[in-house]
């Protein structure tokens, strides 16, 4: 069994025992959380597809940390112009508890 999850503007396929990276949620470690933005739910052959999202349908997870992504550099250049500039993403580590269809 396995759904895609939306997080984040980002859309995630999640099977149980997986562990994720989102971008950073309010909540605690060790918190559990219900990720209610379930576009997809597939079980064997049985599929059920949300017009955007599914009714009911949710999947549970455990924080497990909170972080920063690896740095990227951004460098912009244009005719007498030279711009250096890095990024770090927060993140926030989920493991994939349970999944529901509803």
């Amino acid at each position: 069994m396995y759904a895609v999850i939306e997080s984040g503007s980002k859309q995630y396929r999640v099977t149980e025992g997986d562990v994720i990276r989102v971008e950073k949620l309010p909540v605690e470690v060790g918190k559990k959380v219900e990720l209610e933005r379930v576009l997809m739910v597939a079980d064997g052959d049985e599929t059920k597809v949300g017009t955007p999202v599914l009714e009911g349908a949710q999947v549970s997870a455990t924080v497990k940390e909170h972080g920063r992504g690896k740095k990227i550099i951004v460098y912009k250049h244009r005719k007498n112009y030279h711009k250096k500039q890095g990024h770090r993403q927060d993140y926030t580590s989920l493991q994939i508890d349970k999944i529901s269809a509803g």
